[in-house]
């Protein structure tokens, strides 16, 4: 940003902006003194003048021309000059020298200037009329009150100006500071736009409004950038897990079209590439079930479920596969009762089934799988639990992401995807999963606060 576009930044223009009001506001107050102030020397100078045209329209004419007289012998700079004029504007007495000035009116002060000797000043008069056609003028020379008035408008004047230039460095001082953070900004986001997604926001130590904005973009472009590496490990799983069956099933054909020689032959080979191509097809349905319970499109179908019922489903669905495999499955229950909440029954089964099944599949022979619904104040949960190799600390949050696969089942059937979707569900439905500390083995709980407004529990 150049420094032409000062004026364009939001700062300099909102310090101006004040600026401008700050000045209004002063000038109006410089006014309101400057008038104040030269009203009250006016009026003090006025109140003088009164009181000095009350006392001598009392007197006579020979004792007004020796008061006159007297006074101007004491008032050679002519600060006070009074003056005594006959029926025909004549001078008689007094320190004002030449015949009577135009007056505008008389009894009442007013503003004239005066000629003296050498010099012509500004005076502040009263006439009165006296008998015999004479006129009796007594002024006050205002030269200094005058020039005290403009002393006062030169200063007003320079603290205005001295204000407004003030505040124009303080409004670039500002705007340039804007400058500075807006074109850091700037460069960050475009490195950020070019690729490179570690790039964060500056943020600086004021604790202002653009830091918090920057705050809150800076954890936008985390989610992001955790989106990305998200998607982009996606798309390698998706790489390295499907290149596998798509190898086989390829060889598979080619084998059958090179070797083939009976219909058995060729209907064994087509029963394994759809057996290839099943497996396939499942874990992109899986991607796209989750893709679809993240962006809540699922919403629009919840009902309130018993989800002691769905559980009761998931147990007598696997209680057979556990039995053939030599695993005892137990279930228990904190309380009688349904607990119901508002979700979908069909979501939620899968996401119970698929840690029942897992619990299955990686405890050992003659081994033990128990699932524990839990019920409180506090809220609910399904706890499942069982005696296999378990997961390590340091895999518990990789675990739930998608094609992700623990050392411990690497060498089974899967497609890393079952932990993911319950992720998925249980986040829908308002739960989170929990991996419980345990000796041996693994506990999985799949936890949720009580909320009134969406949680019964019926006995």
């Amino acid at each position: 940003m150049r420094l032409t576009d000062l004026h364009r930044t939001t700062s300099f223009r909102l310090a101006t902006l004040f600026l401008a009001m700050f000045g209004v506001v002063s000038l109006l107050l410089f006014a309101y003194l400057y008038f104040e102030i030269t009203g009250f020397e006016i009026e003090r100078v006025d109140d003088w003048l009164q009181r000095e045209y009350a006392a001598q329209v009392r007197v006579g004419t020979d004792e007004l021309v020796a008061r006159f007289n007297h006074q101007s012998q004491f008032d050679p700079r002519h600060q006070r000059p009074f003056a005594l004029f006959d029926a025909q504007g004549k001078h008689i007495a007094g320190g004002l020298p030449g015949d009577r000035p135009e007056l505008p009116y008389f009894d009442r002060p007013f503003s004239t200037r005066l000629e003296l000797p050498e010099q012509n000043v500004p005076a502040r008069c009263i006439a009165a009329r006296i008998r015999d056609g004479r006129t009796a003028l007594l002024c006050q020379n205002t030269r200094e009150l005058d020039h005290f008035d403009e002393e006062l408008l030169h200063a007003l004047v320079s603290a205005g100006v001295l204000m407004l230039f003030t505040g124009l460095i303080g409004a670039a001082i500002v705007g340039g500071g804007a400058m500075r953070r807006l074109d850091a900004v700037t460069q960050s986001i475009e490195e950020i736009v070019a690729g490179n997604l570690s790039r964060r926001l500056p943020v600086h130590a004021k604790q202002d409004d653009i830091d918090r904005l920057v705050r809150v973009v800076n954890g936008m472009l985390d989610e992001i950038e955790r989106l990305m590496q998200e998607v982009k490990g996606v798309c390698d799983a998706i790489a390295h897990d499907l290149r596998t069956p798509l190898t086989r099933l390829m060889a598979g054909l080619d084998r059958a079209q090179r070797r083939a020689a009976s219909e058995e032959e060729y209907r064994a080979a087509t029963e394994s590439a759809v057996v290839e191509l099943a497996g396939i097809l499942g874990t992109f349905n899986a991607l796209l079930r989750i893709s679809e319970i993240e962006s809540n499109a699922r919403h629009g179908n919840f009902v309130t479920v018993d989800l002691a019922a769905v559980v009761d489903d998931v147990i007598e669905f696997y209680e057979p596969t556990a039995e053939e495999k030599g695993v005892t499955l137990e279930y228990r229950r904190a309380a009688s009762g349904s607990i119901e909440l508002q979700g979908d029954r069909n979501l939620l089964f899968e996401a119970i089934a698929n840690v029942v099944e897992n619990a299955i599949k990686f405890a050992p022979e003659g081994g033990h799988v128990s699932v524990d619904v839990l019920r409180d104040g506090a809220g609910f949960g399904i706890t499942i639990a069982d005696d296999g190799p378990g997961i390590s600390p340091d895999e518990r949050q990789a675990v739930l992401r998608r094609f992700y696969r623990g050392e411990a089942s690497r060498h089974t059937p899967g497609n890393g995807l079952g932990l993911s979707l319950t992720h998925a569900v249980a986040g829908m439905h308002g739960m989170s999963i929990r991996f419980n500390d345990v000796p041996t083995g693994c506990s999985v709980t799949l936890l949720r606060n009580a909320r009134p407004a969406i949680i019964r529990t019926v006995d």
